[in-house]
């Protein structure tokens, strides 16, 4: 795909405004909570964009229609519905707790609920899968597609993703990857719309695309489908959908961020009713691909790219290629900053350092920005390797490592007061062991199931310790200080809606 005058005028413009501006709203970044929590200052609004834009990334655009272009079809919708109504529940029992602890990261909470060794291990675990799995994936999904649309080589485009979104993470902090957030999560939105349109037009209106792929639009898939049997999705897929909404730092970081809970919970529903978009602006483009260009498609991961490279009309590519490379860019600054904020305040400052100053801090955490993207670009064109399976089959693969072991750890240590420390780390330890036996020995059996025992398995372990050595008083758990924790009833309202629609979209998808 050849790029015209406007085309380059239009993405360096745009990243100029983004990156301009999101520097400009950081200026003030001066201490850690600056830095890493935006002041606690970020309204709902941008709390909303910002979680859309840190989510849908070409993990979705390559990943997620990829697989809907292959053999899921619409039902890989489920991951982002489920999200939906996840994310309504996490905003009125998580995000609560969270707020008002007045926590930095989510290792900081399991120390003031169990010990300081819960709190190392969950950042432990996190560092690994961030740095080896989630950033890694993203930046391979963003260079494969920005390879596929316009011919660059892959380590190359890779590296450019990196080091723009580097730059304006290792500057601002999460302040400048909110402000940015914005107006790439815009882009994106408004770009997956205008390529759902487009590729409507080409399969030949809806009527159309709904009768050439009937048998692709089920929302429910049989027990003995391969890649995703409807036993999967009841048994386990709420266990890696209420570990990454809530308990995943870099879409958590937002709303620890909030100015109240009011605005924090309102963001959340907002979120949530943006992710109502993702089947009809990633899924259903993937089919469209699929339908339109089978014959061309060497792998079903360079669907989305091949819709955008033959059916963007020249003139306005500069902006597709704008709302592409943000989407990975957004995405990679929230995660780098997200592990940079774990490694400065579980790691080194609790362990290393814990007399650091501010300005080491913050030091610490832009070094950690450089180290981290600079190793996912390294890692990143192995994925390209056919064993991986495609980018979002190695991404939920490998989160079964430590999704089911935390959440246990919050959900029973929320559920049962009692719980000693012995309990939570024997949790956090437990979990990944157990999850590769299993995918070593079932490895037939889907990773949503072996999510499932593995996470029944940890909670009966830790009923066990429990009921063997209970505490004898609960935790007294920090307060945040003169922080408004007054709920939202409009929040409560939406987010009941939001939780209807999902509800309805299965039905009219069954």
């Amino acid at each position: 795909m050849n790029l015209n005058a406007a085309d380059i005028s239009v993405f360096l413009g745009f990243f100029a405004l983004v990156i301009g501006f999101s520097l400009y709203k950081s200026r003030k970044e001066s201490d850690s909570e600056d830095y890493f929590l935006a002041g606690r200052g970020l309204s709902w609004w941008l709390i909303g964009v910002s979680i859309v834009a840190a989510n849908l990334s070409t993990e979705q655009f390559v990943g997620m229609a990829g697989q809907s272009a292959g053999s899921i079809g619409l039902a890989v919708s489920g991951w982002q519905l489920v999200g939906a109504a996840g994310i309504v529940i996490i905003a009125f029992t998580f995000l609560p707790r969270f707020l008002r602890s007045g926590i930095y990261t989510m290792p900081e909470y399991l120390e003031y609920r169990y010990n300081p060794a819960a709190r190392g291990i969950m950042a432990f675990y996190t560092m690994i899968v961030y740095v080896t799995v989630t950033i890694t994936a993203v930046i391979y999904s963003g260079g494969l597609t920005l390879s596929t649309i316009f011919g660059l080589d892959l380590t190359l485009s890779v590296w450019i993703i990196g080091l723009i979104a580097a730059l304006y993470t290792t500057w601002g902090g999460l302040m400048a990857v909110a402000w940015a957030d914005l107006f790439m999560g815009s882009a994106l939105l408004i770009g997956g719309a205008a390529t759902f349109g487009l590729g409507l037009h080409a399969v030949g209106g809806w009527t159309t695309f709904v009768q050439a792929n009937s048998d692709r639009l089920h929302m429910v898939l049989p027990a003995s489908h391969p890649d995703l049997p409807w036993t999967g999705v009841v048994m386990g897929m709420w266990i890696p959908t209420l570990y990454y909404c809530g308990l995943n730092q870099f879409i958590v970081q937002r709303t620890l961020a909030a100015k109240s809970l009011k605005q924090g919970q309102l963001g959340i529903v907002f979120a949530a009713g943006l992710w109502l978009l993702v089947p009809f602006v990633v899924v259903m483009p993937g089919i469209m691909a699929q339908q339109l260009y089978r014959a061309q498609l060497s792998t079903t991961d360079q669907a989305y790219p091949m819709l955008i490279r033959s059916l963007i009309p020249q003139g306005v590519r500069g902006f597709m290629f704008a709302a592409i490379a943000g989407a990975v860019i957004s995405s990679l600054a929230s995660m780098l900053n997200s592990a940079a904020t774990i490694f400065t305040m579980d790691l080194f400052k609790r362990h290393l350092h814990p007399s650091a100053s501010q300005t080491t801090l913050v030091t610490i955490g832009r070094i950690m920005t450089l180290i981290f993207v600079a190793v996912g670009c390294w890692l990143a064109p192995w994925l390209a390797l056919p064993q991986f399976k495609g980018v979002f089959n190695f991404i939920q693969e490998f989160q079964g490592y430590i999704s089911p072991g935390i959440l246990a750890a919050f959900v029973f240590g929320f559920a049962v007061p009692k719980a000693p420390p012995m309990a939570g780390v024997a949790a956090l330890l437990v979990s990944a062991p157990l999850y590769g036996l299993l995918q070593w020995r079932m490895n037939e059996v889907h990773y949503l199931i072996r999510m499932f025992i593995t996470f029944a398995s940890v909670i009966a372990l830790m009923g066990a310790i429990t009921a063997w050595r209970p505490l004898a008083e609960p935790r007294v758990m920090p307060e945040q200080k003169d922080f408004d924790m007054e709920s939202g009833g409009l929040a409560k309202w939406l987010g009941a809606v939001v939780i209807g629609l999902v509800v309805a979209f299965f039905v009219v998808f069954w």
